[in-house]
């Protein structure tokens, strides 16, 4: 088994920032159950982060062009926000022109760790799905390393033996993963296994070479409620588990992506399944979205279940925005998206007993039981947006706020 290796500057910041000892940390990263996503090449990034067990939960922002929607510079201004709000890391999903220049721009400026789905890039080069060449994925991922790109969602799970499980289902959804469902029509017009995983040794030495993480794509996650753990979801996830042990062997840092719509009930199932097939490797949902009728409010569903999957042992939440479902995101929705998120992970890391977060919480309360308006608002998990309340409504002279007034229990 390869070594990981991680500069030692990188691991004092993030052991201090967690309030873990770097032995600890080191060692966890060694057994795979933390993942730093660096890519050896990467200049610039100011806010490096850990992922995985005993550490506090991260937020994802996604943002990227689509193929009707793209705006370069709108992008550069979503990653912005993003990082105003205090996402931990961003992931470009641009899918249609410009994915090298928005690409190029958003590694370039962004001071978080920047992840990609190179299949989008792979669709980017012209003429239809199934005139992709095998080689071209390879090529997309190795461009992309190149980039400076620190993590890649990599959907090597939806097999052909596993794409059976899912024709044979009777799934209400079907197949909502994009990045997925672009691997199984591949497949399908080409009469041929899923190239990411025929040659994933060709992937595994690109990033062991950048030191890129690669985060196992879920192509199968159900789309709603209705299909839920059902045999097509966990097929794939018993292939991510092999694909899991071959990156750690290969010294490469690896998680799992998981779901998508699930239940409240059926939660901690599907968190238990990733650690046990998975060997504890970082489990990194979307979501999960705990109803499918939460049009134009998903931040809130995403973040119910996302404080729970926390709670449960989930490392890594991707946002969810209020446009989830509907349209392209704007920079309001991402800002949205990103906080719901980082409260949904906080919740998390309270009831997980994590380091350093109860007194985050004890601060808050001690500023609020003291009329402290600038300390409430350096103490709260999104600063601009106390900000930018407060000066919706000016205080009152006797420190209270307005839905109180002078009958506020606080006041002496």
């Amino acid at each position: 088994m390869k070594k990981i290796r991680i500069p030692e500057n990188i691991l004092e910041k993030i052991a201090e920032k967690e309030m873990i000892e770097k032995n600890v940390l080191s060692g966890k990263i060694s057994e795979g159950r933390v993942v730093v996503p660096l890519n050896r090449k990467r200049q610039g990034l100011e806010k490096p982060c850990a992922i995985g067990e005993g550490l506090s939960v991260k937020v994802n922002a996604n943002i990227g062009g689509s193929p009707d929607i793209s705006d370069p510079a709108a992008e550069l201004e979503k990653l912005r926000t993003s990082v105003k709000y205090g996402t931990d890391t961003v992931m470009d999903l641009t899918i249609g022109k410009y994915w090298k220049r928005i690409l190029s721009a958003v590694v370039r400026e962004s001071p978080v760790p920047v992840g990609t789905v190179p299949v989008y890039g792979a669709v980017c080069l012209g003429g239809s799905v199934a005139d992709l060449k095998s080689d071209d994925f390879i090529e997309v991922i190795s461009t992309q390393a190149e980039m400076g790109v620190d993590f890649m969602t990599v959907h090597a799970g939806v097999t052909r033996s596993v794409s059976k499980i899912y024709d044979k289902s009777k799934r209400v959804g079907g197949m909502v993963s994009r990045g997925g469902k672009i691997i199984y029509r591949w497949m399908k017009e080409n009469n041929m296994e899923n190239p990411l995983y025929e040659r994933f040794d060709e992937i595994l030495d690109i990033a062991s070479q950048y030191n890129i993480t690669i985060s196992l794509g879920d192509g199968l996650r159900p789309g709603c409620l209705a299909d839920a753990s059902d045999d097509a979801q966990y097929g794939e996830l018993r292939v991510l588990g092999e694909l899991s042990r071959r990156c750690r062997q290969a010294g490469v840092q690896v998680m799992i992506e998981g779901p998508g719509h699930v239940p409240l009930n059926l939660i901690e199932e599907n968190v238990r399944m990733e650690k046990e097939l998975c060997g504890g490797a970082p489990f990194y949902v979307l979501g999960p979205l705990t109803t499918d009728i939460g049009a134009g409010y998903d931040h809130i569903t995403g973040a119910i279940g996302g404080a729970f999957a926390a709670w449960k042992g989930a490392d890594f939440l991707c946002y969810l925005t209020p446009a989830e479902h509907l349209h392209l995101p704007d920079n309001e929705d991402v800002a949205m998206g990103v906080i719901a998120s980082k409260i949904a992970a906080h919740s998390g890391d309270v009831a997980k007993k994590i380091p350093g977060a109860l007194e985050r919480n004890e601060k808050m309360s001690k500023a609020r039981r003291d009329l402290d308006w600038e300390l409430m608002q350096r103490n709260a998990m999104a600063p601009a947006a106390v900000e930018r309340e407060r000066k919706r409504y000016p205080e009152r002279k006797d420190r209270a706020c307005t839905m109180c007034g002078e009958y506020c229990a606080l006041l002496d």
